[in-house]
């Protein structure tokens, strides 16, 4: 009897070749046969799986989505516990910045993907806010949780100063990226605003 096909394996398989491509060339690169040939499978095999591209390239978003929420949990278990709102909130945001091979992967593919989703209108309603949202909305809920301890002042607007964080983030990777000024540099621009954020005193108690 010929082997069984695990399907899940074959579409990661592909799906993650679609991110490599779009990490090193742009998703401009990313056609269906050359991610067969990134894959080491026919086109044939890529368009049973996906039968648009737009199908493997939302598949492969939710992907990479997953990949960056992992890095996350693994930088807030590594803050320490019990996890605090200030830990919470910086060990996110610190796993944003592309500070290491991985995060600078992500970094990159996440912007390919900003290329493409801003030139269709269509996929900015579906795919191009959800996901931000969602993680403004969480950074939000820590500081509404630190105003109720007293870390943070009341008079903040939770929800604009988590846009504010989340931007700044943004911005500082991508001067990574640019060159402007290296991975360390950026995480303690990022330590001095959570600084003025999170009131220094409560630390002390």
């Amino acid at each position: 009897m010929p082997p069984r096909v695990d399907h899940e394996q074959r579409r990661d398989q592909i799906a993650q070749a679609l991110l490599r491509i779009a990490d090193s060339q742009g998703l401009q690169a990313a056609s269906m046969r050359a991610v067969a040939a990134e894959a080491g499978v026919s086109l044939r095999l890529v368009q049973y799986y996906f039968h648009t591209k737009d199908e493997l390239l939302m598949d492969a978003l939710t992907r990479l989505g997953a990949q960056l929420q992992a890095r996350m949990q693994q930088w807030i278990a590594a803050a320490g516990s019990p996890p605090t709102p200030r830990s919470v909130v910086a060990a996110i945001l610190s796993s944003i910045l592309p500070t290491d091979a991985d995060s600078r992967r992500i970094t990159r593919t996440y912007a390919a993907y900003y290329t493409l989703v801003l030139s269709d209108p269509k996929l900015v309603e579906q795919h191009g806010t959800p996901q931000p949202d969602l993680l403004e909305g969480f950074l939000a809920k820590q500081i509404r949780a630190a105003q109720q301890t007293g870390e943070v002042s009341a008079g903040r607007d939770p929800e604009w100063t988590a846009a504010g964080l989340l931007a700044l983030t943004n911005g500082l990777g991508s001067s990574v990226l640019g060159g402007q000024r290296t991975g360390e540099a950026a995480l303690a621009i990022l330590a001095h605003h959570l600084d003025e954020l999170f009131q220094r005193t409560a630390d002390t108690r």
